[in-house]
């Protein structure tokens, strides 16, 4: 889907949702100072539950994020519109209804099952239920124990 995504800035906003496993307004609130690059962290401001939470930056699209930077130069929120407005919840799912037509991958693909693929992706590479639930933002186990049933993953 990425690679069918030919805008530079959609393409980033779509690989740093999977990337981190973020939630469509999490997204959209990411100021340039939340991602700490020399640290290697993105900080998650008042997520769900108004809790803030810690994430590591994940190293495979770097390229990408540099590319997008610097042709777009954002200059307050990481993923600004051209009006420098951060963008809209309707606007980042407008975002992956286009890649999905393009690409033609499942068409009831959301935003939100970028954010189950990171927690599968991660289930099944032996991560800890514990430390998804972390990643995630999740207040209880039940709802991230929700990804062992999506998982074809077996210990």
């Amino acid at each position: 889907m990425l690679r069918e995504t030919p805008n530079l800035k959609h393409r980033a906003i779509l690989a740093t949702i999977y990337g981190l496993g973020l939630r469509k307004s999490e997204l959209s609130g990411l100021l340039l100072g939340d991602v700490e690059t020399e640290r290697g962290q993105v900080r998650i401001r008042m997520a769900k539950g108004n809790k803030d939470r810690m994430l590591r930056l994940p190293p495979s699209p770097a390229k990408l994020r540099v590319s997008y930077r610097a042709a777009y130069q954002p200059q307050y929120w990481l993923f600004e519109r051209q009006s420098g407005e951060k963008y809209s919840n309707s606007s980042v799912q407008a975002i992956l209804r286009r890649a999905v037509r393009v690409s033609e991958v499942n068409p009831f693909c959301t935003v939100h099952t970028l954010r189950h693929s990171y927690a599968t992706h991660l289930l099944e590479a032996g991560t800890s239920l514990r430390h998804i639930q972390v990643l995630l933002g999740h207040a209880s186990s039940p709802t991230t124990e929700i990804y062992t049933h999506v998982s074809t993953f077996e210990k």
